[in-house]
């Protein structure tokens, strides 16, 4: 008894500080050449077999980078997708961040991609692109410039207001920090 130490948890394990446990515990290395992190994040292999990779939060993000959960499907096609996914998610609340996209990081909503396709822009632009891209595109068909026609006053209407939405989310943005 003179060579041995005692044990600190006084045989209640969870007392221990985390990691603090005697077991070896078996850690995942990432699936990725040369990568030497903890693996784990699961990916599949292909698709339809429960084969996955395991890789750790950097390679994870760099297989994921490219995949569109829309890819194949037309523009009617993924509408009904996502309004099929909505009401089967109905006692959920989705966040206002939050939505299918598309392209893009992630960072901007459906109304947001919406107003860029109608501007023609890209989905990582910055502010002030997009503003030089709604000037041009209302100066083609202002009412002033286009007297009485209906189908421009619309258009510019359009413009109008996917300006508007894309304006109030950079100052949701730059308002938040």
């Amino acid at each position: 008894m003179v060579g041995e130490k005692r044990s600190m948890d006084w045989g209640f394990p969870r007392w221990r500080d985390y990691g603090a446990s005697r077991e070896a515990t078996n850690v995942r290395i990432c699936d990725r050449h040369n990568c030497n992190e903890p693996g784990n994040c699961p990916a599949p292999k292909a698709v339809g077999t429960n084969e996955r990779w395991y890789f750790c939060e950097k390679h994870a993000a760099e297989y994921n980078k490219g995949w569109d959960y829309f890819e194949g499907l037309d523009k009617a096609e993924a509408a009904a997708r996502a309004k099929q996914e909505q009401s089967e998610n109905a006692g959920y609340a989705e966040a206002s961040h939050y939505g299918w996209s598309g392209s893009g990081d992630g960072s901007r909503s459906a109304d947001e991609m919406r107003a860029l396709e109608l501007l023609e822009l890209e989905p990582d632009v910055d502010f002030e692109t997009i503003k030089k891209a709604w000037r041009a595109k209302a100066k083609l068909v202002h009412p002033d410039v286009k007297p009485g026609d209906e189908d421009a006053a619309k258009q510019f209407q359009a413009y109008q207001v996917a300006y508007d939405v894309l304006k109030q989310a950079e100052e949701r943005r730059s308002w938040r920090g």
